[in-house]
């Protein structure tokens, strides 16, 4: 019983890690990678698809992204759908191939973003926190019902803290790599 609550807990706070991971890949670094175009929807006869089921995105150096549609019509638009993301980005079509030059940062635009990295880690530690709470509540309530000993709810109250400890170590290790990748020039 207190195993599948640590258990649990564990697990919830690894999807709150990889959540915060998954949320920085869409922060953009000036440097190219494909992520920065994952989340973009495309208005695929008359539905919205996301753009890797209707184009094959590549990086194709440091600094560029070439799009290529599968279809000639869709080229158009996935050029709509970058201009109206909030990527503020500009796509430089030829033909059939679209391609997105991703500008160096300047100083005070890498500080924002720090600053927007730093509140995303924040607000990753407050989820690990809810759910350190959590665990420990169910623990409590076990006390409460007798199922277990006060031995036993000390233990795993020590024990929920170790694991958010490590937790909350690994969202600083997530923030602190970020933050270099955006003070890199």
């Amino acid at each position: 019983m207190l195993n599948d609550i640590k258990k649990d807990a564990q697990a919830r706070m690894n999807k709150s890690i990889e959540s915060l991971r998954h949320d920085l890949t869409k922060l953009r670094t000036g440097r190219a990678t494909t992520a920065l175009v994952d989340h973009l929807k495309v208005n695929y006869y008359g539905s919205d698809m996301p753009l890797t089921q209707v184009a094959s995105v590549v990086v194709s150096d440091a600094r560029s992204l070439t799009i290529t549609p599968w279809e000639k019509q869709m080229v158009s638009a996935v050029e709509k759908a970058i201009l109206g993301s909030d990527l503020g980005l500009t796509p430089n079509t030829a033909g059939t191939v679209i391609r997105i030059n991703i500008p160096a940062l300047t100083e005070e635009r890498r500080k924002d973003l720090s600053k927007v990295v730093h509140s995303n880690g924040e607000d990753s530690k407050v989820a690990i926190r809810n759910i350190r709470r959590d665990a420990n509540q169910q623990v409590k309530d076990l006390l409460k019902e007798k199922a277990i000993t006060e031995d036993d709810e000390r233990g795993s109250a020590d024990e929920i803290q170790k694991i958010t400890d490590k937790a909350i170590k690994d969202v600083d290790e997530v923030v602190k790599a970020k933050e270099q990748e955006l003070m890199a020039v």
